[in-house]
């Protein structure tokens, strides 16, 4: 019979050894990893998306979301409320208010705000549309206006997080790098999530570049801001005497050295420095001809409203929009800064109205003539709407209710979906939360937004979060 001591002898030696075989298995398999990322850093392969197959029928391709940044005013828009105007400039009802979350108009004395602009039918669908915007007005039957918007953010910053990335922590990534990561980029010359910014003379609300993060997602998944004027990418050529060959000898070089330093780190951010190089190569070409305008017709220039190509207007960049489009771009987001409407409400309005409306509604026209607007979706609001009780020549934000509307991209065109009450104050028929846009937007390129996930400290980061349901009554 065994003795107690030789039992825990053996058994102590079994442990140490196989404590050791364990480990090597372990460091076998972390070579190998290494190995495969030094072997895929040797040469890059663009990125096809994460997710191998749609989950649902693809609508969409791509989305193009033109950002009214600071919450355009949805009784000027879109949100035709004759009851508000009656009672305009006379105490608003305690009872819609009262125990209600209000901005910078908590404890004031309230006082109804009708719109100042007048509203008409358009098209065969009969969308009311604010007169402010006569050429978006004509685009009525190609329209899918939602009414019952609401959102959680009652100030800038986090409001614009939330509609981007569907979450006020920072970090979590925005909708385009979830579609960069998810469905990859058609070209293989661009970034493919790039973001345009403007502005107008009234409501400037600024905006940060964590709208267009990548968060938790690898970095190579970032939007790319462009600038709208002058060049579009900073020190895109070749300094003098650099010719395309020795620059190209360089790119190599550097990722080499790049293969060498991924085999002693297993870090995805190589793989990134690594892409970034080869696409800012391939951009030094591809740049300069995006923005060249000089093959678009005058016809088309006059469409968009475009006086100077690349003068860094609204106009501007929503035709290279398309020009984008065009070229495979997934994510394309022109900001306009110009909606936060404290004060001077009329003069922002129009302002903010003739500025977007004529080139808002171009794109839509030019897809459509080009054969793109089926496959693409346009996303048109901001990030919260405004009160319909006033603030001084203004209106103060507003969470309860607001506008936006989305065209092309598999979208029931000429519908309006959801409504609010007679005063406009609270979104009552039809609800969509930002969850619930992102999700549809997501259905509409043939994505589940339950299966879009990455892991980040254990969890399954989604852009929905742990909501958001997909409004099939609005999708063709």
């Amino acid at each position: 019979m065994e003795s107690p001591l030789a039992r825990d002898l053996n058994r102590r030696s079994f442990l140490q050894q196989s404590a050791y075989g364990f480990g090597g298995i372990a460091l076998s398999s972390l070579l190998q990893q290494a190995n495969a990322a030094s072997a895929s850093l040797a040469k890059p392969d663009h990125w096809n998306g994460a997710l191998k197959a749609p989950h649902f029928p693809v609508k969409a391709k791509r989305v193009i979301f033109l950002c009214m940044a600071g919450g355009p005013s949805q009784f000027e828009t879109f949100d035709w409320k004759p009851e508000l105007k009656a009672l305009h400039d006379k105490p608003f009802p305690e009872s819609f208010t009262k125990g209600q979350q209000l901005a910078q108009l908590q404890n004031a004395v309230l006082k109804a705000r009708g719109s100042f602009t007048n509203f008409s039918k358009h098209g065969q669908s009969g969308i009311e549309v604010s007169d402010l915007f006569p050429e978006i007005a004509k685009q009525a039957d190609r329209l899918c206006v939602i009414r019952s918007m609401q959102t959680e953010q009652i100030n800038h910053d986090t409001a614009h997080a939330f509609m981007n990335t569907g979450s006020i922590i920072k970090g979590r990534p925005s909708m385009g790098s979830w579609l960069q990561y998810g469905l990859g980029s058609e070209t293989e010359d661009l970034p493919g999530f790039i973001v345009l910014t403007s502005a107008g003379k009234y409501g400037q609300q600024p905006i940060s570049a964590r709208q267009w993060s990548s968060g938790v997602l690898p970095s190579r998944f970032q939007g790319i801001q462009f600038q709208s004027k002058g060049d579009a990418v900073h020190y895109i050529g070749n300094p003098e005497g650099v010719c395309q060959s020795t620059q190209r000898q360089v790119i190599e070089e550097i990722q080499r050295l790049n293969g060498f330093l991924a085999e002693e780190q297993n870090d995805p951010e190589i793989a990134t420095r690594v892409a970034q190089y080869e696409m800012a190569f391939k951009m030094q070409s591809s740049v300069p001809e995006l923005t060249d305008f000089s093959g678009e017709s005058q016809a088309t220039l006059d469409l968009y409203g475009v006086k100077e190509p690349g003068d860094g207007s609204f106009a501007s960049n929503c035709l290279l929009a398309r020009r984008l489009a065009e070229r495979g771009v997934r994510m394309i987001q022109l900001y306009h800064r110009a909606w936060d409407h404290h004060g001077q409400l009329e003069e922002g309005m129009k302002d903010g109205a003739a500025t977007v409306d004529r080139p808002s509604a171009a794109l839509i026209e030019d897809l459509a003539q080009r054969g793109l607007l089926e496959d693409t979706l346009i996303l048109w609001g901001g990030e919260f709407g405004r009160t319909p009780m006033g603030q001084g020549s203004g209106r103060d934000h507003h969470i309860l209710s607001f506008s936006v509307f989305m065209a092309g991209g598999g979208v029931k065109p000429g519908v309006t979906w959801g409504s609010t009450d007679e005063l406009g104050y609270r979104a009552v028929e039809n609800v969509v939360s930002v969850h619930d846009l992102h999700a549809t937007m997501l259905a509409l390129l043939g994505i589940d937004h339950h299966r879009l996930t990455t892991k980040f400290q254990g969890l399954d980061v989604r852009l929905t979060g742990v909501a958001g349901r997909v409004i099939k009554d609005v999708m063709a």
